[in-house]
C-alpha cells in the first residue's frame, strides 16, 4: 500500500519515480560506510590532544547527541518521506523562504568543508604511506613539506571535480565494497591496538586518566574534544536523501539507521582504546601535530615487525577519497537544485549538453574548496585538519539544531489524516536542539579562524541570494523564493 493510501491523501503524481532498490542490509552499509569515512582519520588525533586517554568518552558523548537528532530525523523522514532532508523540514516547519535557504546552503558548505578536510587528510596518509614504503623520502621530521601536502589536496579537489563532470551516480554496490575497505582499515587499526594488550605492553589504566593538556579544565576540554569527536558521527543524515530508494522505509529506517550509529560507534571507542594502548601519555599529548597522520602513527609504532603500516594508509586514502567524493557530488547538486528554483543565480544551473552534469555548479564548489584550501594553509601554524572539520561540526550542529525544532514545530501541525509511523520519545527533539546549540556555542573555545571560514562560506551564498533577488524583482522572474523543496536536492 501507498503512503498516499494509508493516510488519507490524494496521489500526487510525480515527474520521477525512483526505484525502491534498498533493503534494511543495503541501507545499513550505505549508512555505516557514510558515517565512517574520514571523520576517524581527521579528529582522533585532535580529541587525544586535548582529553588524553580518556579520548573515548567525547565518540561517546557525540554519539548520544547524534542519536537524539537522528530520532528526529526519523521521525520526519517517516512523515514526509521525500529526498529533501533538513531544507525540506525547516520549511515544512517554519515556511520561510529565506531560513530554508540558509539551512540548504549551510548544507553545502559542510560538504565543502568535509571534503576538503578529506583532501588534506588524503594527502597526509598519501604521503606518510609513500614514505613508509621508502617511495620518496621525507624531511627531518618524516613527512613532506606543507607545499607538497597542500598541491596534493589541491591536485585531488580537481581530480574530484573532472571525475563530477564526467557524471557518476551513487551505486549501492560500489558503496558496499568501499564500506568494507573502511571497516577493514579500522579493523587494522584496531587489531595493532589489541595485539600490543595481549603483549602486555599498554597501559590500559590512561583510559580513565584525563590529562589537562592545554589547560581548558575537564569540562571545558570534554566539552572541546566532543564539539571534534561530532565530525565523525555525521553522515546518517545523509540517508534521508535514499528514502525515495528504500524499500517500506517507514518500517526499516528506524532500527537500521539506529544500527547504523551504533555500530559506528562501538568502532570508533575500539578505535579510541587502540590508540591509548600504542601511545604513551606524552605522545597523546602531542598527536594533535599528527593531524590526519594520527592512526597511521598508531598503526606504524605499534606494528613494526608486520607490513601493516605500508598497507594502511592506502586503505584510508580509499575510504577518504570516498567520502570526499560524496560531499562535492552533494554540494554541487544542491547548488544545481537551487539554481533551477531561482534561488541562486539560473547560471549555476547550467548543464554540460555532452554529459547532462551541473558544470557550472561542479566548478563553483570546486573553486570555494581550493580558496579554502589555500586559505587555511597560508598559515604554518594553523592545525588545518582541525580547523576545517571543526567548520564542518560547527554547520551541521547548527543545522541540526533546526532540525530539531523543526520537529517539534510539525507536531502541533499533526492532522488526523496523516499517519505518524515514528516518533521520537517524548521531549527529546527539545533536549537534541540544546544539545546542539551548547556544542556550537563559543564556549566550546574553537580557535575563532573556524568562525570567520564558516561566515565567510555562508556571506557568500547570502550575497549570491541578494544579487539573485534582484535580479528576479527587475525581471520579474519572482523573488528567490523556493517553488519546489522538496526537488532541490532531487535537481528535478
Amino acid at each position: 500500500m501507498t503512503h498516499a493510501a494509508e493516510t488519507g491523501e490524494q496521489p500526487t503524481e510525480q515527474p520521477t519515480e525512483l526505484k525502491r532498490v534498498l533493503g534494511p542490509k543495503l541501507l545499513l552499509l550505505f549508512i555505516v560506510g557514510d558515517i565512517l569515512g574520514a571523520g576517524v582519520y581527521a579528529v582522533t588525533g585532535q580529541m587525544g590532544g586535548l582529553v588524553g586517554g580518556l579520548v573515548w568518552l567525547p565518540f561517546l558523548l557525540a554519539f548520544i547527541v547524534a542519536t537524539l537528532t537522528a530520532l528526529s530525523y526519523l521521525e520526519l523522514v517517516t512523515k514526509y518521506p521525500q529526498a529533501a532532508g533538513a531544507a525540506l523540514y525547516a520549511h515544512k516547519a517554519f515556511g520561510i523562504h529565506f531560513l530554508t535557504f540558509i539551512v540548504a546552503f549551510a548544507v553545502v558548505c559542510s560538504g565543502i568543508t568535509s571534503a576538503s578536510t578529506s583532501a588534506k587528510t588524503l594527502a597526509d596518509n598519501l604521503t606518510g604511506g609513500l614514505i613508509i614504503n621508502g617511495w620518496i623520502d621525507g624531511n627531518a621530521d618524516g613527512v613532506v613539506g606543507s607545499g607538497t601536502i597542500t598541491a596534493i589536496a589541491m591536485g585531488f579537489m580537481i581530480l574530484l571535480a573532472l571525475i563530477n563532470l564526467r557524471g557518476v551516480g551513487e551505486s549501492v554496490k560500489f558503496n558496499v565494497v568501499l564500506t568494507l575497505v573502511e571497516v577493514a582499515a579500522l579493523s587494522i587499526v584496531i587489531g595493532v591496538g589489541f595485539f600490543v594488550i595481549f603483549q602486555g605492553n599498554a597501559d590500559l589504566g590512561e583510559l580513565v586518566v584525563f590529562r589537562d593538556n592545554q589547560d581548558k579544565g575537564m569540562f571545558l576540554a570534554v566539552t572541546a574534544a566532543t564539539s571534534i569527536a561530532f565530525f565523525a558521527m555525521v553522515g546518517f543524515e545523509d540517508a534521508v536523501n535514499m528514502v525515495e530508494e528504500t524499500k517500506d522505509p517507514q518500517k526499516i529506517f528506524p532500527r537500521t539507521m539506529l544500527t547504523g550509529l551504533g555500530i559506528a560507534v562501538i568502532l570508533y571507542m575500539l578505535v579510541a582504546v587502540a590508540v591509548v594502548a600504542v601511545l604513551s601519555s606524552e605522545e597523546l599529548r602531542t598527536i594533535a601535530e599528527s593531524e590526519g597522520r594520527a592512526l597511521l602513527e598508531v598503526v606504524s609504532k605499534g606494528s613494526p615487525d608486520f607490513p601493516m603500516d605500508k598497507v594502511f594508509p592506502f586503505l584510508a586514502v580509499f575510504a577518504v577519497a570516498n567520502t570526499a567524493l560524496i560531499n562535492m557530488l552533494m554540494a554541487s547538486r544542491l547548488i544545481y537544485g537551487m539554481a533551477k528554483q531561482n534561488v541562486l543565480p539560473r547560471q549555476l544551473g547550467a548543464v554540460l549538453p555532452s554529459r547532462q552534469t551541473p558544470w557550472v555548479a561542479v566548478i563553483f564548489t570546486t573553486v570555494l574548496s581550493l580558496g579554502l584550501i589555500l586559505y587555511v594553509t597560508s598559515d604554518p601554524e594553523s592545525n588545518v585538519v582541525g580547523n576545517l572539520s571543526n567548520v564542518t561540526a560547527f554547520l551541521l550542529l547548527c543545522v541540526f539544531a533546526v532540525v530539531n525544532v523543526a520537529c517539534v514545530v510539525l507536531r502541533g501541525k499533526r492532522h488526523d489524516h496523516v499517519k505518524t509511523f515514528f516518533s521520537s520519545p517524548g521531549q527529546t527533539p527539545i533536549l537534541a536542539a540544546i544539545l546542539c546549540l551548547f556544542l556550537a556555542g563559543p564556549w566550546v573555545d574553537r580557535d575563532p579562524e573556524v568562525y570567520r571560514i564558516a561566515g565567510g562560506l555562508m556571506a557568500i551564498g547570502v550575497v549570491l541570494w541578494f544579487i539573485t533577488w534582484g535580479v528576479n524583482k527587475a525581471t520579474g522572474q519572482g523573488d528567490s523564493s523556493f517553488e519546489d523543496v522538496e526537488a532541490v536536492e532531487r535537481g528535478d
